[in-house]
């Protein structure tokens, strides 16, 4: 059976000219990620810089240039050798506002570059990731974190130490006193996680009609580690551990506005 040439081309060239299409439709969707990205790290580097401004730390960039690296903000460690050095405090409004960042820039590079038909997806994401993923779990941490200051010492006296001398034995006595404290900030971030989720679904339903099970699974842990450093930085007592986990969370709040400008209409 002889094969018609020209009827081949033209089949071809038609499938090669939809699937260009289908690649063309929308050239800067590729670049996605990366924009999303880089736009929530400059949501939070640009609310970051107004929180140091705030707190007295200089902008100015020759003054930066001349401090020494291990003196900056977002890298300076606590010192008991030097207990009223100035560092960086990030408590619930400054948390707030490192998320506000975040997200404002993911949603604004993800509405530029994905398709319009996203949008929707991406403001209801924006929304679930402040309110559910942020602010929620950042108020039962708080609560907490404020009984657990009325009480310390009381609780305190409660911990078992041990009898003896020693480093060690000093070293062992320490941790003890921590646990309280780790404990009751696990409870609370988990409670605020499974809340803030639970918040997350109802809106979507309530609100925006859209019924979308956010479910918490392990691939969803990695957001909340923002949640870990904040609930560290707001329960810990100074020391160079909190106060190095405390500079790790604006990087990690670069979530929430990564989730926000990638969220896709399903």
């Amino acid at each position: 059976m002889p094969i018609n040439i020209s009827s081949v081309k033209s089949s071809y060239n038609q499938s090669f000219e939809q699937n260009n299409a289908k690649q063309n439709k929308n050239p800067n969707t590729q670049n996605l990620k990366p924009a999303v990205t880089t736009a929530s790290a400059l949501g939070v580097g640009i609310a970051y810089a107004l929180i140091a401004k705030k707190q007295g730390f200089s902008l100015n960039p020759s003054k930066i240039l001349k401090t020494p690296i291990k003196d900056w903000s977002l890298i300076k460690l606590y010192d008991k050798k030097q207990p009223d050095r100035k560092l960086i405090k990030l408590e619930e409004w400054e948390i707030l506002g490192l998320a506000g960042g975040s997200i404002a820039g993911g949603l604004t590079a993800g509405a530029l570059l994905d398709e319009k038909k996203n949008f929707k997806a991406k403001v209801r994401e924006s929304i679930n990731q402040f309110i559910g993923n942020v602010c929620i779990p950042v108020a039962f941490v708080k609560g907490v974190s404020v009984l657990y200051d009325k009480n310390k010492r009381q609780i305190l006296n409660k911990v078992p130490q041990i009898t003896g001398e020693g480093k060690f034995i000093k070293g062992v006595n320490k941790g003890l006193k921590c646990i309280p404290s780790a404990a009751m900030t696990l409870v609370a971030l988990g409670a605020g996680i499974i809340t803030g989720n639970k918040f997350s679904n109802f809106i979507n339903e309530k609100v925006f009609h859209k019924r979308v099970e956010r479910h918490i699974k392990k691939t969803d842990f990695a957001p909340h580690v923002d949640d870990i450093g904040m609930a560290v930085s707001l329960m810990a007592d100074k020391s160079k551990v909190s106060t190095a986990i405390t500079n790790t969370v604006p990087f990690f709040l670069c979530v929430p506005g990564i989730q926000t400008g990638m969220a896709q209409d399903k």
